[in-house]
């Protein structure tokens, strides 16, 4: 196998599928997505979907110990706690969708499951927006760079994490999907479950910003589309 992708069935990811595709060829490169006691499971059903649509070699989901995150205070996670609506805040710090070195921990599953099925390369789909302001510390420059070595000298100079999004922003990534014939149609971005992305939560709006500024629709089914 020559690639692992951390797919969570999210736009970012599938554009990461796509490159990881290229690169390696669609049948070389192996789905990995995991569970880790988030609140709805509709982007581990699209990860699956789009694991096939794009002819991956294989596709396989693993599940987390729920108590490993529950309690941490993450609004992905804890029941008591509400995800909030509206953009993501612009003072500096964690956003409340944060869960803990979450990253650190999918990058590392990755990095012993690459191992095992000798792939050569991991794919991880964090972007520049996640790491404004670091809202997402395991998304920030610093974090993927020291990720990034711990992996390699980890696994005895046999695997590298490679992060092609790093540097892009929401926008650049659908202009670069659409370039590549992701299939927007599959993915899943909204902190909500149910059948329609709620429109409101920040990744909503941060999705349909991308949308509108590359003179695109966004193909997905919305409860609420703020045009402000």
């Amino acid at each position: 196998m020559g690639a692992v992708v951390l797919l969570s069935g999210g736009l970012d990811s599938t554009v990461c599928a796509l490159l990881a595709a290229r690169s390696f060829q669609a049948d070389r490169v192996a789905a990995l997505n995991i569970l880790y006691g988030q609140k709805h499971s509709k982007e581990a059903q699209a990860a699956r979907k789009i694991a096939g649509y794009l002819g991956l070699g294989s596709y396989e989901q693993l599940k987390l110990s729920e108590g490993l995150f529950g309690g941490a205070g993450s609004t992905l996670i804890d029941a008591g706690k509400e995800i909030p609506s509206g953009p993501y805040p612009e003072e500096p710090g964690p956003v409340s969708t944060y869960v803990p070195f979450r990253n650190g921990t999918f990058i590392s599953v990755a990095a012993a499951y690459a191992l095992k099925i000798n792939a050569e390369a991991i794919y991880f789909g964090a972007h520049a927006e996640d790491a404004l302001n670091w809202a997402y510390p395991d998304c920030t420059p610093e974090f993927l760079g020291a990720m990034k070595n711990a992996v390699w000298v980890g696994t005895y100079h046999k695997v590298r994490l490679i992060t092609p999004l790093e540097w892009l922003t929401k926008a650049d990534i659908v202009k670069l999907g659409r370039g590549l014939g992701a299939p927007f149609e599959l993915t899943w971005s909204c902190y909500q479950g149910g059948e329609e992305a709620c429109g409101r939560c920040a990744t909503c709006i941060s999705r349909l910003e991308a949308f509108r500024v590359n003179g695109l629709i966004d193909p997905i089914k919305y409860r609420v589309v703020n045009e402000g």
